[in-house]
């Protein structure tokens, strides 16, 4: 059953689960003179007049799962950070963000036509780091940048009442992720330090943490986070203390998914993601490439 928070204009719609993938949150802020939403997870679709009447969509990054309700809103406005905007504004920009090879996303482009309600918004513009929206009667938004998760990842501070949005940066069990072609390990890791400064006393995550409203607790919750990235990097090298491995073997152990869990893109995921901390741990000095696999220094 959904849930409905609220933080004085600020109304958080909790998805299944508290938002759990492949559902999220929906933020809605009502000012006097825009009401807006922040992404628009697949609960947009089950809430009714207080989604379909936004005046605006600022997207704080662009996957599928934030696109869901986009086609309940077609007369209003659009905005994604500039490094996502292609990928919110046609197929091609999208398939770029993801960066699969040709048969995947094919099989990407099926189900999130099935399952997100997926359509391109062509009308949808930019907007970059710092930028401010003005919702009247004192309402203002912020977005911070905070890439990572994709080249444009934003946080959404409503600075009039403390309320930070950040998305991605979810404080779940599985950690991170940054596994398509835009996503970058070393910002995310970047943005996980910075996001700890925003001025804000309520959090809220697209996914399954939902809402925080203390900041020992945010802090907790984003160390564990954080910590998922070196496990990562030490499961990596548990794997290379055994023998070398090639890329391809790493990926067929997996380092972000189960054994068995099977979707079109994990594979891709998994390669990007392993190549990312292979490259950051060679940087370091504690793996070394050996003819076409990797081992330990």
């Amino acid at each position: 059953m959904d849930g409905l928070l609220r933080f004085g204009p600020v109304a958080v719609h909790l998805g299944d689960k508290s938002g759990k993938y492949p559902d999220g949150n929906q933020v809605i802020v009502h000012g006097r003179d825009l009401r807006v939403a922040f992404d628009t997870p697949l609960v947009a679709n089950r809430i009714g007049p207080d989604f379909d009447g936004v005046d605006l969509v600022l997207l704080g990054h662009v996957h599928e799962d934030h696109l869901a309700g986009l086609h309940r809103v077609p007369r209003a406005r659009v905005q994604a950070h500039d490094a996502d905007l292609a990928a919110v504004q046609c197929w091609a920009g999208l398939a770029r963000h993801y960066g699969y090879p040709d048969d995947v996303l094919a099989a990407v482009r099926q189900m999130i036509e099935r399952d997100f309600h997926y359509r391109p918004r062509p009308d949808a513009t930019g907007y970059a780091h710092g930028a401010v929206w003005e919702l009247g009667g004192g309402g203002r938004i912020r977005a911070h940048h905070l890439p990572g998760h994709t080249a444009g990842h934003c946080a959404l501070v409503v600075e009039s009442e403390g309320v930070a949005f950040i998305g991605d940066i979810d404080l779940t069990g599985f950690g991170p992720y940054y596994g398509d072609a835009t996503s970058s390990l070393a910002l995310f890791r970047q943005s996980l330090r910075e996001v700890a400064h925003l001025d804000a006393k309520v959090w809220i995550t697209s996914h399954h943490r939902a809402v925080l409203t203390g900041r020992a607790q945010f802090e907790a919750d984003l160390a564990r986070f954080a910590a998922k990235i070196d496990e990562r990097s030490d499961k990596l090298v548990a794997y290379l203390r055994e023998r070398p491995h090639t890329l391809d073997e790493l990926v067929q152990r997996r380092l972000l998914y189960p054994p068995g869990y099977s979707v079109p893109f994990v594979p891709c995921a998994e390669r990007n993601s392993i190549r990312m901390h292979l490259d950051e741990l060679v940087g370091q000095g504690v793996v070394r490439q050996c003819g076409e696999g990797f081992a330990l220094a």
